[in-house]
């Protein structure tokens, strides 16, 4: 999403927005802090992701999408609080961010590569990652609510 729908050069802003609020969340979720149905709006966060994939070469303000990716994020970050180790929660924010750092480096790398070489068919190829990933959010939830 952050290649297609933010300003050349501004790809970075998503991954960032997400690994912030990640840590920010998950500090909250190690002293306590969590929301009713938890699992299932992480699910429902990764239809999100997927609509946000779908929709990416569309017009969104910049503000509304970084809020979405914060807002989903922070769902993350609170499960992976609650369930730090009793070994404490720097070395296992360090694996997380960096897992999850990994993780937006590759699908930055992915959006460049469709840039570049799929220019044409983009907007199909984005909407069939965006309908795969919302598929998958959906499975999960689905999976919760049996």
């Amino acid at each position: 999403w952050s290649v297609s729908a933010l300003p050349q050069g501004k790809a970075w802003q998503g991954p960032a927005t997400f690994l912030l609020a990640l840590v920010i969340s998950a500090a909250l979720g190690a002293a306590g802090v969590t929301v009713p149905y938890l699992e299932h709006a992480i699910s429902l966060s990764v239809v999100l992701f997927g609509l946000m994939l779908i929709v990416a070469q569309r017009a969104m303000p910049v503000v509304l999408g970084l809020g979405l990716i914060a807002a989903a994020s922070s769902l993350h970050g609170l499960a992976h609080g609650a369930e730090t180790p009793e070994t404490g929660f720097a070395g296992y924010a360090a694996g997380f961010m960096l897992t999850t750092a990994v993780l937006h480096i590759s699908g930055v790398g992915v959006g460049l590569a469709i840039q570049r070489w799929l220019a044409e068919r983009r907007g199909a190829v984005l909407g069939g990652l965006g309908a795969a990933v919302g598929a998958a959010g959906l499975y999960l939830f689905g999976q919760l609510a049996a």
